[in-house]
């Protein structure tokens, strides 16, 4: 059995978006091998582990490879599991939880490969608690269940969480450092209909190569994810500095090292947003929500939150881009509200945002023809369940 301990990790991402977090990796330092369905492998060291975590804007996960070797039998498997280092990814006192999948492989019944290797962590570790099992793979897109219903864990913090493939007999266990999703950045507590995860919002935001350096302007905000998330970049404000994550509870983690690259994370925050980013809605519920999250996520100088029609948007003088997650007809509206909607919408960016670019979150082609509009496609993923696109315009003529 090869146990690896040199934390070969693998970033789960929101499928459509690899690309994506691998220039993220590559901006911190950290070298990406080839984006693969899912995720990006790469190799760090302690230090780069959490500063993946800490500055991931669009990944969902970072899983630590354990162990890997082939199993064919039960009694292979528990033989095996002996000599995984647990030890080194959850104290004697931990909650642990598994996630399983098997593909291909005689060992095919995930709840009795769970229960196999729990009963080796339960040998090593005879404090923790096993709180769980489950036959799903962890999704890049998932709710995450092992936390409660709004964004905290259900008992103190989540408990450490294990990922279990097995593919054509070979297996491989991965330790989550991440905890909660990284989507929980800690400041969306309001929501609004239909809302977009923080790490979509700032996926989409990266697709278009959105720096901070140009205004943008999210006419249907919602609750203010995409303008949030913005200024987040546009500050460089590193998208986990308000929250933990599970590596920092690792026995021999070093909380010292962590708390170094906080620090130099937080010294590379800029003062303020070198440009204007306007979010504005006709729903005052929307307004309100991304009004209180804004002020969680410490951007509230940053954003202009305004409640108003999207006829109404005032766009700040010379190019910039726009970002609109608008309804998709699959959950919210009804479809000939929404034909006049995207007509609308179309009407309004040729009249006011000469030279800007203009981007749509969307899951219909006929919708966006009605805005008659110059979309090329970027990124397809899917969003809460709903396959999307991501659509840009070139700067529309002036």
């Amino acid at each position: 059995m090869k146990v690896v301990h040199d934390h070969e990790c693998f970033a789960v991402v929101t499928p459509g978006f690899e690309p994506v977090v691998a220039r993220e990796l590559a901006t911190l330092g950290i070298a990406p091998r080839d984006p693969e369905a899912g995720g990006v492998a790469f190799r760090a060291d302690a230090a780069n582990l959490f500063r993946a975590n800490l500055h991931l804007r669009a990944a969902s996960r970072v899983l630590v490879r354990v162990a890997a070797f082939s199993a064919k039998s039960f009694a292979e498997l528990e033989r095996r599991a002996k000599v995984v280092p647990w030890k080194a990814y959850a104290r004697p006192d931990a909650r642990i939880t598994f996630r399983v999948t098997c593909r291909k492989s005689r060992l095919y019944h995930s709840d009795a490969v769970a229960e196999r290797l729990a009963k080796s962590v339960l040998a090593q570790l005879p404090g923790v608690r096993i709180v769980g099992v489950g036959d799903d793979a962890v999704a890049p897109d998932e709710d995450d269940s092992i936390g409660g219903p709004a964004g905290g864990p259900a008992d103190g913090a989540p408990p450490q969480l294990f990922v279990v493939r097995f593919e054509h007999d070979e297996c491989t266990i991965s330790a989550d450092s991440s905890g909660e999703l990284l989507h929980r950045r800690g400041y969306r507590l309001a929501t609004a209909k239909a809302p977009i995860r923080e790490t979509i919002a700032a996926g989409v935001l990266l697709a278009l190569a959105y720096d901070g350096t140009v205004p943008l302007i999210d006419p249907m905000c919602g609750s203010g994810t995409i303008a949030i998330e913005a200024a987040l970049i546009a500050r460089n404000i590193a998208p986990g500095m308000g929250r933990s994550f599970a590596c920092e509870t690792w026995p021999g983690f070093n909380i010292g090292l962590a708390r170094q690259v906080r620090a130099a994370a937080r010294t590379a925050q800029r003062p303020s947003a070198p440009a204007a980013i306007i979010a504005s809605d006709r729903d005052a519920g929307a307004i309100a929500a991304a009004e209180s999250n804004a002020e969680r996520a410490g951007v509230t100088g940053d954003v202009t939150i305004v409640q108003r029609a999207l006829s109404a948007i005032e766009p700040p003088p010379g190019s910039g881009l726009l970002v609109a997650n608008p309804p998709y007809g699959a959950r919210v509206g009804d479809s000939d509200a929404l034909r006049n909607l995207y007509a609308q919408f179309g009407n309004v960016a040729r009249a006011k945002l000469p030279g800007w670019r203009v981007a749509l979150v969307s899951a219909d082609r006929s919708l966006d023809a009605q805005t008659k509009l110059r979309f090329a496609d970027e990124v397809r993923f899917s969003n809460g369940g709903i396959k999307v696109r991501l659509v840009a315009t070139p700067p529309l003529s002036k």
